[in-house]
């Protein structure tokens, strides 16, 4: 038997208030913006990322401003350097003045020495000339001296018999006593010419044995003449080895003054040795073609954006250095250069463009 079936209505749905329902569309749409905005925000900045990664990755005209100060520790360590260098200059200038007066008086010394020399020589020459002139003469002398004296040796011995005579005459009364001591007198005097001529032939020996020999005179004369020569060496010594440091000296300052020159060249110098205000930029390698002296500098709003004119590239040094990249943050290699700048506070931007404005605007 069939079984009966009941048709049963469809339940019929909830009604929510209108208040309610417009509540949760609003929210609904704000929520679908807020995260439309925020995709689109998160995309807009990935791409911005992008943008400026590759911006700097291809850029070949951006540097680096840097602000050197006077204390800095490099500037301190040159100013050091360089005060040393330059008072190393002048002691060397002042031990170099001190050796060319010594060099100068020793030539002159040497100088006077050497005029006293063909003077001596002379001087040796004519006594020896003299020397030889006279001594064969002495001896002839000397010789008929003694000859003198052995024939007044005899006559003296027989005047002494004379005395003998004279002293027996006046004691038998034949002479009178002053007869007798007239005659003594005179035989008085000639012992005592005798003993005169005695001496002076010994004299004469002495004279004969000083012209005929290398006597101590002579040899007094050579040694004066030795000691001459050797101060005249020794002088020639010491000319030399001042001469020499007299060289070394000049190139040592040589060496310093072309160290200074070459490092007036570095950015240090400027910095520490100018009382103004300077402006330098760090320059990568990859960028060094923009870095010309007299190219204008731009500053960017957001490192790239509304860019104005600054200033001029002043000069460009050659020395090496290193920095951190300013987007990157990578550690670079390169150079600095000067700038002249007309807006003063360009200077502490994160980067300036060389040349142009990187995006035409």
């Amino acid at each position: 038997m069939p079984a009966l079936t009941v048709d049963t209505p469809p339940a019929k749905p909830k009604k929510t208030p209108l208040r309610q329902s417009f509540h949760y569309k609003v929210v609904i749409s704000l929520y679908r913006v807020f995260a439309i905005t925020v995709l689109y925000l998160v995309l807009g900045g990935i791409l911005t990322y992008a943008f400026v990664m590759g911006f700097y990755a291809v850029s070949n005209s951006w540097v680096a401003p840097l602000i050197l100060s006077a204390v800095d520790e490099k500037s301190l360590d040159f100013r050091q350097k360089l005060v040393t260098s330059q008072q190393t200059i002048e002691d060397l200038k002042v031990d170099s003045q001190k050796l060319e007066s010594g060099i100068a008086e020793m030539k002159k010394h040497r100088a006077a020495l050497l005029a006293l020399e063909p003077q001596l020589q002379a001087a040796i020459a004519r006594e020896r000339a003299h020397n030889r002139s006279i001594g064969p003469k002495l001896a002839t002398l000397d010789t008929q001296k003694q000859a003198d004296n052995l024939k007044t040796q005899t006559v003296l011995k027989q005047l002494k018999e004379v005395g003998s005579n004279i002293n027996k005459d006046l004691a038998a009364g034949l002479i009178t006593k002053g007869d007798a001591a007239t005659q003594l007198s005179a035989l008085n005097q000639a012992e005592t010419a005798y003993t005169d001529s005695k001496i002076a032939e010994v004299l004469l020996t002495d004279s004969v044995l000083q012209k005929n020999t290398t006597g101590t005179d002579s040899l007094d004369v050579l040694e004066k003449q030795a000691e001459l020569r050797s101060e005249a060496a020794q002088l020639d010594v010491a000319i030399n080895v001042a001469d020499k440091q007299l060289q070394e000296e000049s190139q040592q300052i040589s060496r310093l003054r072309e160290a200074i020159r070459t490092a007036k060249q570095s950015p240090y110098y400027l910095n520490a040795s100018g009382g103004q205000t300077l402006y330098f930029a760090f320059v990568p390698y990859d960028n060094q073609a923009s870095a010309v002296a007299g190219r204008p500098v731009y500053d960017c709003y957001l490192n790239m954006f509304a860019c104005r004119k600054v200033g001029t590239v002043n000069r460009v040094f050659a020395g090496e250095e290193t920095a951190v990249h300013p987007i990157f943050k990578t550690n670079i290699r390169g150079f600095l250069m000067q700038m002249n700048l007309d807006h003063p506070e360009s200077a502490k931007s994160k980067t300036v463009f060389l040349g142009r404005k990187p995006l035409l605007f």
